[in-house]
């Protein structure tokens, strides 16, 4: 694996979790170093990282504050 990818993973406490938990991707990374962007997309994925996600994410909070503030009344 290349030196700069491994100081990426790393660096990133996201991406080193990942790594260890999908072993399977130190085979793609030492293949080539055009696997990482895919790491990363996977990575995001599983962990719910994408903006999409972060935003359903406040959404889904705020649905539950109304929802709590409905119970007090």
């Amino acid at each position: 694996m290349n030196l700069n990818i491994q100081m990426k993973i790393n660096s990133d406490p996201n991406q080193l979790k990942y790594l260890r938990e999908y072993s399977y991707w130190y085979k793609y990374l030492n293949r080539s170093e055009s696997y990482y962007n895919d790491f990363i997309k996977a990575m995001k994925e599983t962990y719910k990282l994408k903006p999409s996600d972060k935003l359903n994410q406040i959404v889904d909070n705020i649905n539950m504050f109304k929802a709590f503030l409905e119970v007090l009344k």
